[in-house]
């Protein structure tokens, strides 16, 4: 691309209001990716579709992901992004309105991977944009991961309690869900824009697919991204996974109980990242890679055993590790990253989160569609664990202290 249509940073008016309008943002975001959380195992019993139907749609929303971050993660970069923040939060409506009116498992297909769009565009644009309002890279880091966190709570507490104890429990979160993110573009229409001279004219701007890691930088950037995407397999593996896992291994079906683990997930992991705010980048990291190992195992221990107390105990050890690797290696890429390829870098560490959140799920699927469900989640165990580990060899020897 002609450098020429780069645009150049400068120094913008710190404005905390904005700092907490985009966290805000990032939140309502990721509330919409585990509004469905506690109502898959209702959409099965309503539409009569397997398990493997149900990783499939969870997993659908990476095609919206890779459409965003793929041809699109520079875009905020060039247009500037308040402008790319409105539209990711226009085309979650659209995402939403589909989930409203699914009445079939394509309906919800296409709402997965509308949503990932969404998703994908707001979350690379959001992340970069509080890099800039702030000149703290570690307040930046920590807003954006406490909004991602609170967001996963924020979607699935609410929407399981209103399955549970009110009227359209297919439907309801998704009408209230519409109205907070119209106010949430409302807001974001107001907030400083970062980027001085924005590119106006389509013919300037460049979509060419590009992932956007300098050469130099890839040796470093390989432990962050790996980390990344072993912490969201497991994130993906409680938004998809555990209120079925609830239904059918413990016994407890209600939507509520299966969106409260998962909101006690989030939870868990925000407390930590409030409480750990002062670890580097480099340990926090490091730590939170360690602390997801036994997360990990206990989470086939708990099904094999149909113990609620083990998956409590794995979730409360699984939610302050995601928060501690999440936030650390965000953070990493943060530093390493050049300021006029801060969009590309951060949309190419998404992507390897988001192929995270969905790849190894679909794995699950299928083994438990040719075997079972406890063989499945033993070798996504062992999968994640084995990746956890090379990224925590590949970090201790190439991030440095």
């Amino acid at each position: 691309m002609d450098m020429r249509h780069v645009p150049e940073r400068r120094p913008v008016r710190r404005s905390p209001t904005a700092l907490w309008i985009v966290t805000a943002q990032i939140a309502v975001l990721y509330a919409g990716s585990t509004l469905l959380s506690p109502l898959y195992h209702l959409y099965r019993e309503a539409f009569g579709f397997s398990q493997l139907t149900l990783t499939l749609i969870y997993s659908a929303y990476v095609l919206g992901n890779l459409t965003a971050l793929l041809a699109l993660g520079r875009l905020s970069d060039q247009v500037g992004r308040r402008a790319v923040n409105l539209v990711a939060v226009a085309i979650g409506a659209c995402a939403t309105l589909l989930f409203l009116l699914a009445s079939s498992p394509g309906w919800l297909f296409a709402g997965r991977i509308v949503s990932g769009l969404a998703i994908g565009l707001g979350a690379s644009a959001t992340t970069a944009w509080l890099a800039e309002l702030t000149p703290d890279r570690r307040r930046a880091t920590l807003f954006a991961t406490e909004g991602n966190f609170a967001g996963l709570a924020l979607g699935a507490l609410p929407a399981g309690l209103l399955a549970a104890y009110l009227p359209s429990p297919l439907r309801l979160s998704y009408a209230i869900y519409l109205v907070v993110l119209c106010a949430t573009g409302f807001a974001l229409a107001r907030a400083p824009e970062t980027v001085p001279r924005p590119v106006r004219l389509p013919k300037r701007l460049s979509l060419r697919p590009r992932l956007g890691v300098p050469r130099e930088l890839l040796g470093t950037f390989v432990a962050p991204a790996a980390i990344g995407f072993a912490t969201f397999a497991v994130i993906g593996y409680y938004g998809a996974l555990i209120p079925s896992l609830m239904a059918h291994a413990l016994h407890q079906g209600s939507p509520a109980a299966g969106g409260g683990v998962v909101a006690l997930l989030a939870v868990l992991g925000a407390a930590a990242g409030l409480a750990s705010r002062q670890l580097s980048s480099r340990t926090g990291m490091l730590a939170g890679s360690l602390l997801l190992l036994p997360g990990i195992v206990l989470l086939p221990c708990a099904e094999w055993r149909h113990s609620l107390g083990l998956l409590l105990c794995g979730t409360a050890i699984t939610g302050p590790a995601t928060m501690l690797s999440y936030r650390g290696s965000l953070q990493v890429v943060n530093e390493i990253a050049p300021a006029e390829r801060r969009g590309e870098v951060t949309a190419s560490y998404i992507l390897c989160m988001y192929a995270g959140n969905s790849l190894p799920i679909i794995g699950i699927g299928v083994l438990t569609a040719a075997a079972n469900s406890l063989i499945a989640d033993v070798t996504f165990a062992v999968v994640i664990a084995a990746c956890v580990v090379l990224a925590l060899l590949i970090g201790a020897m190439r991030l440095p202290r």
